[in-house]
């Protein structure tokens, strides 16, 4: 049964031109791609996690002592924020620059600073962790850093991209098209 609403995978008209939408703005921030399986399902672990702390908060301060629950509902808030921040992750891009951003850490390098944009076939780290295995990353070749102070934008084994290979290729080559696009303007 279909339902009636539209969805954003749906076209609204069958006859409409593949243009631009009216709320399509350069200047804000973007993701090229959808965050990874690994990624969400770490963030619904971790929200799982906070909702334990939180139903904790409720039942301690039935149970009388209020500084317990704040205590439980300060630990929940900074877990859920820790969630929205792994959410957060990954690789930005507008007409400003590229931002990466990370967990602790956010980077953005203006369009004007950047040389070329590549995908490289080296050792990448895997979800993270500090075991490396063979595959491609995306790095950014900047004017004023050498291309191995660097590192990568985004890799084939990161949480977004993990067994889904044409993921990252379509990612990489939004943000060398965008790279493109932007600096020579």
């Amino acid at each position: 049964m279909p339902l009636p609403f539209l969805t954003a995978d749906r076209a609204f008209d069958e006859t409409a031109e593949d243009v631009a939408l009216p709320f399509d703005d350069r200047d804000r921030w973007r993701r090229p791609y959808r965050p990874g399986p690994w990624r969400v399902g770490a963030a619904a672990l971790v929200l799982l996690f906070a909702s334990y702390v939180l139903v904790a908060a409720v039942i301690i301060a039935i149970a009388g002592t209020l500084s317990g629950a704040a205590a439980c509902m300060a630990a929940a808030t900074a877990v859920i924020l820790c969630a929205l921040r792994l959410l957060r992750m990954g690789v930005w891009v507008s007409a400003r620059g590229v931002r990466q951003v990370g967990f602790f850490v956010t980077r953005t390098t203006p369009w004007k600073r950047v040389v070329a944009v590549r995908t490289a076939q080296q050792p990448v780290r895997w979800l993270g962790l500090p075991r490396t295995v063979q595959g491609q990353a995306l790095t950014l070749v900047t004017a004023d850093r050498s291309p191995g102070d660097v590192p990568p934008l985004m890799t084939t084994h990161n949480a977004d991209f993990l067994a889904r290979a044409e993921a990252f290729d379509r990612a990489a080559d939004v943000v060398e098209v965008w790279a493109d696009e932007y600096r020579r303007a």
